[in-house]
């Protein structure tokens, strides 16, 4: 790594900060507002750390800024397949929106995303088959987000694995036990009984429709 100035060591450790903070590097603006300086010098500032190899200036993206040097903590490793801000999810496989089918059906990749589309901050993607979450606006064929969860709260959508298949569902936890809700009038609820293999692998955080 070459020698930086401490203007250009500080402009670089902001960038990486708003990195880890935010999981989009900022925009020029925003680094010019930051270090009360002008868009301008902002850019010279930029244009040396990519010539000294600390960084990539994408042209035509509002926020085409990507490090590249070391940084001393290594905190930018904490974002894997962090591509100028995008948060990249693999496509696990398939879950059922109906019955619990075969979780590991399908492999298809990964896709980047702006991390703001989501809340919680998902691990993976899953693509559903069926149409029993219909009512809540989750359909056939639709690409959901999901966070790895153990437990969620009363109410909220999960992935579940029911005798080694992964099925989308509402949770409902009352005195009778655990029920897994479809929102659809076509489907029953799936009662979850000492006979089941059951265990929750992750919490629906948001989806793609691709067409």
């Amino acid at each position: 790594m070459k020698t930086l100035t401490a203007r250009q060591q500080a402009i670089y450790d902001f960038i990486a900060e708003h990195l880890e903070q935010q999981a989009l590097p900022p925009t020029q603006s925003e680094l010019a507002a930051a270090f009360e300086i002008p868009l301008r010098a902002a850019q010279k500032h930029l244009a040396a750390l990519q010539a000294k190899g600390m960084l990539e200036l994408r042209a035509n993206t509002a926020r085409g800024i990507r490090l590249l040097g070391g940084r001393r903590a290594g905190a930018l490793e904490a974002l894997p397949g962090l591509d100028a801000g995008l948060l990249e999810l693999p496509i696990l496989g398939r879950v059922a929106a109906g019955r619990p089918i075969d979780p590991h059906a399908a492999h298809q990749g990964s896709r980047l995303f702006d991390p703001r589309l989501f809340a919680p901050r998902p691990d993976y993607l899953l693509r559903v088959v069926g149409d029993s979450m219909r009512d809540d606006g989750i359909l056939d064929g639709d690409l959901i987000a999901v966070a790895r969860r153990v437990d969620a709260e009363n109410g909220q959508t999960v992935v579940a694995r029911l005798d080694g298949e992964l099925t989308v569902k509402r949770l409902r936890r009352d005195r009778r036990g655990i029920q897994l809700l479809p929102r659809h009038p076509d489907f029953a609820p799936i009662m979850v009984t000492e006979q089941h293999e059951f265990a929750l692998e992750g919490l629906f955080c948001g989806l793609l429709r691709t067409a």
